[in-house]
């Protein structure tokens, strides 16, 4: 059930398997012990909640969904012939965070264009986020665990670009 780079490169074939198109979904349902579900469930709950509250519940699982779909593919494009499952919902969850910090974050003015001020946010956040990862990754690789560091950086990015359009789209006959 987990997301197998290899299997989308075609370099890897299974047998019995769900099918590859489908593992970046499934592989948000499998996860590498109960630390790992308890700390996605917590962030979703913590998150997804506000989110829920700003786009409507209909939004979040579509960011939730695309998220899982972009995270896949990052990784897929950092390690495309990689055979180590990816499990876990943690790049589906990064495009929830990322919206949760589009939607609460201070945002300061920098320049007079409200556009580009949007922008400068989005892209301190990125890199902020990806500063983050790395150094997760980082400290994890230490102690001998794999961390989808892309994955994460991919579902945060949907997150960002995905938040401004969906809020238009919830008050757009407000």
């Amino acid at each position: 059930m987990g997301f197998i780079p290899a299997r989308w490169s075609g370099a890897a074939m299974l047998g019995p398997a769900v099918p590859a198109f489908l593992t970046p979904l499934s592989a948000t349902l499998v996860h590498a012990g109960v630390l790992h579900l308890v700390l996605n469930l917590v962030i979703l709950v913590w998150c997804g909640a506000q989110v829920e509250r700003v786009l409507g519940a209909k939004a979040l699982i579509f960011i939730y969904g695309i998220s899982a779909y972009v995270a896949a593919v990052a990784e897929w494009l950092v390690q495309p012939h990689a055979q180590t499952p990816m499990v876990g919902a943690s790049g589906a969850i990064s495009g929830i965070i990322g919206a949760f910090a589009l939607s609460f974050g201070q945002q300061k003015q920098i320049v007079k264009s409200r556009r580009l001020n949007r922008a400068l946010n989005a892209l301190w956040l990125l890199a902020a986020w990806i500063v983050l990862q790395l150094m997760t990754g980082m400290l994890a690789g230490f102690e001998g665990v794999l961390v989808a560091t892309p994955a994460h950086v991919g579902g945060f990015l949907s997150g960002l670009l995905l938040q401004r359009p969906l809020l238009m789209w919830r008050y757009r006959k407000a």
